[in-house]
């Protein structure tokens, strides 16, 4: 039987919140099957790498990973578990009667742990099917996410190291824009015309040199800025908004940083430069109300009704996206700063990122991202906000 469960209410984002959620499920161990690649892998093993592994840890013990033999060496290097080969797990004999490759697996998972497992949302159905004739399996929709969205101060500072290459990444882009010369209203660098790839690949090349990985980052200009996730492409325009927007990776870490800056080269128009007053006036307004005990929500609420006064709408024009969201091993996590965001508690890691989109003529996007505190926000992002260069 496979039982969905919800094991909220957890006391922080320490491993003993983990040993909560075991206990509180009725569960034995809790198990996990995945690449580092997914962050809930990640953040219980410290182990990074592309094959898929198994992770188990019983209520007040440490955890223990399962790898294969070319990575048991860096493992017990790398990973805060413990770590066990394949062949101490019984590889060898197992496959002497099973070959079914998610057999294999069950029965190493079922050589150290019996009874009922607790498993991540995304543990794969076909192992779960597997392990089924020999374990009852409970999956946990909440406990990890819970847990990552509190971070510790070492997470935290992991977060600024990237924010820091982010913001220098940014610079870079956006000083390319300001040195650029005008020629019949297209953006020139020297005598090739300044693309959008041109500005995104320099940034990615930064952020490579400094240990970041950054994918579609967005540099969009014009009538292109007013679809909130264009990636942008060709010469890039004067006096029109430019978008850029990069969530780049830490490769060592795995943490993310997000930012969002829209600058100009030359003066756009009126309306343009009344939405960049309205977003940096959102954006002050929902910084002001962060703390932990106030509802994402709520904060989202306030700044809907706030460019509702302003003129502008909330569907199809306007301000069209969630206020702001977490970030950590994910570039989207938990808590939400939209409709259904949740209490904001001490740790969480947050982007403010207010925007505003006029269908044919552009948009204005700025994103900030800072922590949670009892008193309020602390911002990572130092970073001016200004539009015209």
């Amino acid at each position: 039987m496979i039982k969905v469960l919800d094991v909220s209410g957890l006391r922080s984002g320490t491993m003993d919140a983990l040993d909560d959620a075991i206990v509180r499920s009725g569960a034995d161990t809790y198990v996990a099957y995945a690449s580092s690649d997914d962050a809930d892998m990640r953040y219980l093993s410290g182990f990074k790498t592309s094959d898929p592994f198994i992770y188990f840890r019983k209520p007040h013990r440490r955890g223990v990973i399962i790898v294969s033999q070319m990575e048991h060496a860096r493992a017990v290097r790398e990973s805060k578990a413990a770590v066990m080969t394949r062949a101490q797990a019984g590889l060898v004999e197992i496959l002497k009667h099973v070959q079914d490759p998610w057999n294999v697996t069950a029965k190493m998972i079922t050589r150290q742990v019996q009874g009922t497992i607790l498993v991540p949302p995304r543990f794969p159905l076909a192992l779960a099917r597997a392990l089924q004739d020999s374990v009852d399996v409970l999956v946990d929709e909440t406990c990890l996410e819970s847990m990552r969205a509190v971070k510790t101060r070492a997470q935290m500072a992991q977060i600024q190291n990237v924010q820091r290459v982010t913001g220098s990444a940014i610079d870079l882009g956006i000083s390319l824009i300001r040195r650029s010369k005008e020629k019949k209203g297209i953006l020139f660098s020297g005598t090739q015309p300044l693309a959008s790839e041109m500005v995104r690949a320099a940034m990615h090349n930064h952020l490579t040199a400094h240990g970041c990985t950054a994918k579609d980052t967005i540099v969009s200009c014009g009538k292109d800025s007013a679809i909130p996730h264009c990636l942008g492409s060709g010469p890039l325009e004067a006096h029109q908004p430019i978008v850029i927007d990069i969530f780049p990776q830490d490769d060592q870490s795995g943490y993310f940083s997000d930012m969002t800056r829209t600058v100009a080269k030359g003066k756009p128009g009126a309306d343009v430069m009344e939405m960049h007053a309205a977003v940096c006036e959102a954006q002050a307004l929902a910084i002001s109300r962060v703390r932990a005990g106030v509802s994402g929500a709520g904060i989202h609420e306030e700044v809907v009704g706030f460019f509702k006064e302003r003129g502008y709408g909330t569907t199809t024009t306007g301000f069209l996206h969630n206020l702001g969201h977490g970030i950590g091993l994910q570039v989207h996590e938990l808590p939400s700063l939209g409709v259904a965001g949740k209490e904001l508690v001490a740790g969480n890691v947050i982007t403010i990122e207010p925007g505003l989109y006029c269908p044919g003529i552009g948009g204005v996007r700025l994103e900030d991202i800072g922590a949670v505190t009892k008193k309020g926000f602390a911002n990572f992002t130092k970073f001016p906000t200004g539009m015209v260069l």
